[in-house]
């Protein structure tokens, strides 16, 4: 039989136990995609959005858009040729890529095309169409870039003591296509500050 200790001990490492699983259980909360929540200062979705948007809107303020549309009559075409990752860490480029496309699409001052693996996988489709569509697209009825936006992300990481701050610099530029002339250069920053946890970074 068990003694009075004995019950006692295992009523005391059972409780200890559901306490112990019921802290370490996952608890999931959906979340507003809008809503930024920053559990580190490392680059997040929200930092690409904002840049984009920031970088876009100047871009279009400048004189080259309206230049481009008195002269030709249209709005001018714009491609994403290469924006590079410097930074010290992971940057999911194309989501970035896609914030600024989706900004340049919204602004209504420029359209944008396809590049890179998009546009080869668009001319594969073409080809396919040419041998079993009766509708096929013609080739060489692609619309050419007028303009070129390239550019890059960089980052300085600073730490002393219990302090670490992360700086981001974006900087992007537009040239334009049969000039070669750099008609925009733009440049953003972002300083972030974490405090070290008593479990270090």
């Amino acid at each position: 039989m068990l003694t009075q200790v004995t019950k006692l001990t295992l009523a005391t490492l059972l409780g200890a136990s559901v306490l112990l699983s019921a802290g370490c259980a996952t608890k999931v909360t959906r979340l507003d995609a809008s809503e930024e929540v920053a559990l580190s200062d490392r680059w997040n979705a929200k930092d690409s959005e904002l840049v984009a948007n920031e970088m876009i809107t100047d871009m279009l303020s400048f004189p080259w858009a309206r230049d481009f549309e008195l002269k030709n009559n249209n709005r001018p075409t714009v491609i994403i040729s290469r924006i590079s990752n410097k930074s010290h860490e992971h940057i999911a480029i194309d989501t970035f890529t896609n914030d600024i496309k989706r900004a340049i699409i919204r602004s209504g001052r420029a359209d944008f095309v396809a590049a890179g693996d998009e546009r080869d996988a668009v001319r594969d489709e073409r080809r396919d169409q040419e041998l079993n569509a009766r509708n096929a697209k013609a080739q060489g009825n692609e619309t050419a870039a007028d303009f070129a936006l390239s550019g890059s992300i960089n980052s300085i990481v600073d730490q002393v003591g219990k302090q670490r701050v992360t700086f981001y610099q974006v900087d992007l530029k537009l040239i334009d296509m049969e000039s070669n002339r750099e008609v925009w250069n733009g440049q953003k920053k972002i300083q972030k500050l974490q405090q070290k946890s008593s479990f270090g970074f």
